[in-house]
């Protein structure tokens, strides 16, 4: 228990989605707890309070980030700091260094825990030669950002962390693994209750008065998780990217970029909205994996996201009655989130964040499906086992009303939804590429004891 405790604080810490490399010791435990603390209420622009409920994080919170990110900065290597179409990563050898830092009780250092500065996964190569499993995408140097991640220092686009690696290995190799998904809903009780009380307004009204009560009435919202961990960073990214896009869809926060506007905005000016209460949701939108005809070489290819939408249809009791086709004026919406994702994840990092984990997610539900741990002969202790602590937050439990509930025309509207990423059908789907027949000779391996190359 002591040394798992003391990898814990040696982690390097996330701060609002960025990573602090700690290389401190512990006669500076009060540097530690602020960071870890920093952590624990921003991450991807959102805080989570004692009580699991989710809320915006403070302009003062993302300065103190800010803060504490510039004073521990550890810059990259010339190598790593160096933009690159291609960047190799080893899994053999990102274990051993994993296990060095556990055995020596030593923090885990900025460029591992930012998987070398990669942006995304385009490859997944096995060398049973080599007992190894590569990762190969694009890379580059890294900065943190005044949205509060780490992104690219020349892109601008999130760094997949190390920390959502091992949460997705351990979901995608447990026992009984799962679809990964977030959802935010009201509560049967919250549903009762605004229809109780808009039925009782009668001529002319104060619509603040409206607003705020009917608040009130419908209360917090319900936040579930399946697939992860719910205290987990990945976990937390999914929230927040959902937390945001309903706040953007009601008009709550103003879009940070051309093109996309307001839900509410769309529908301005109708009285009634068709089609029950919208159900919007982020999901991998990747065509079929390319594999070599040995099944070692792999790719990933068109790893987009999309939103995807339906209507609900509530019961007197509150109860979540049925599903039905979404209205035209729904769909409109999800299809200009889907058009400006690219913008909005360069403006909001977490919309690119989750993107990554979906990245994350396919690449480790493709080593299980395909068995390549065994093709490759390769074990993982340090990254599958649970002897490597990973960050653990608030879970999220709840979400204010007002970030899921607004008027509409002359109706009140929940919106749901969240995040579903299931890349069990995704890694299910593939088509033989004779061009990949040489990307394991094409692409250079990380030689000697470096656990990456370029």
């Amino acid at each position: 228990m002591w040394r798992a405790e003391r990898i814990a604080w040696c982690w390097v810490a996330v701060v609002a989605g960025s990573v602090v490399s700690l290389a401190t010791n512990w006669s500076q435990p009060a540097l530690a707890q602020v960071t870890l603390d920093t952590n624990n209420r921003a991450v991807g622009g959102v805080m989570i309070d004692a009580s699991g409920m989710v809320q915006s994080a403070s302009p003062d919170v993302l300065r103190e980030a800010r803060k504490v990110w510039e004073e521990n900065l550890t810059r990259p290597s010339e190598g790593l700091a160096q933009a690159t179409a291609r960047r190799s990563i080893s899994l053999r050898k990102l274990e051993s260094e994993l296990a060095t830092c556990l055995k020596a009780g030593q923090p885990i250092p900025a460029e591992i825990a930012l998987l070398g500065g990669l942006t995304r996964i385009e490859y997944v190569l096995v060398y049973p030669d080599r007992k190894d499993i590569v990762l190969v995408g694009p890379a580059e140097g890294w900065r943190y950002n005044e949205r509060g991640a780490v992104v690219g220092s020349e892109t601008g686009r999130p760094i997949l962390l190390l920390d959502d690696l091992i949460t997705a290995l351990r979901a995608a190799l447990a026992p009984q693994p799962s679809v990964i998904s977030c959802s935010i809903d009201p509560t049967p009780e919250g549903v009762r209750a605004v229809n109780a009380v808009t039925r009782g307004f009668r001529g002319p009204v104060d619509p603040t008065s409206i607003a705020r009560r009917s608040a009130e009435a419908a209360g917090p919202q319900r936040v579930s998780l399946t697939g992860i961990p719910a205290d987990s960073h990945f976990a937390r990214v999914l929230v927040a990217a959902d937390y945001r896009m309903k706040r953007i869809s009601m008009g709550v926060d103003p879009s940070p970029i051309q093109g996309l506007t307001s839900f509410v905005s769309l529908v301005q000016g109708m009285s009634r909205v068709p089609g029950g209460e919208p159900r919007w949701w982020l999901a991998p939108d990747y065509e079929p994996l390319l594999k070599d005809e040995a099944g070692l070489a792999w790719k990933l290819q068109k790893a987009a996201v999309k939103t995807m939408v339906e209507a609900d249809v509530y019961s007197a009791e509150g109860n979540r009655e049925k599903t039905v086709e979404a209205a035209p004026v729904h769909r409109r919406w999800a299809e200009m989130m889907t058009a400006h994702y690219d913008d909005l994840a360069l403006a909001e990092p977490v919309f690119g964040q989750v993107r990554n984990c979906m990245d994350l997610a396919v690449a480790a539900a493709l080593i299980r499906n395909e068995n390549l741990l065994a093709k490759a002969g390769l074990e993982l202790p340090t990254l599958v086992g649970h002897e490597t602590p990973t960050m653990q937050l608030s879970a999220p439990k709840t979400v204010p009303p007002e970030a899921v509930f607004a008027r509409v025309g002359r109706n009140w509207m929940f919106v749901t939804g969240g995040v579903m990423i299931n890349p069990w059908e995704i890694v299910a789907r593939s088509q033989t590429e004779a061009s990949l027949s040489t990307a394991r000779s094409e692409i250079p391996y990380p030689d000697g004891d470096s656990w990456w190359t370029n």
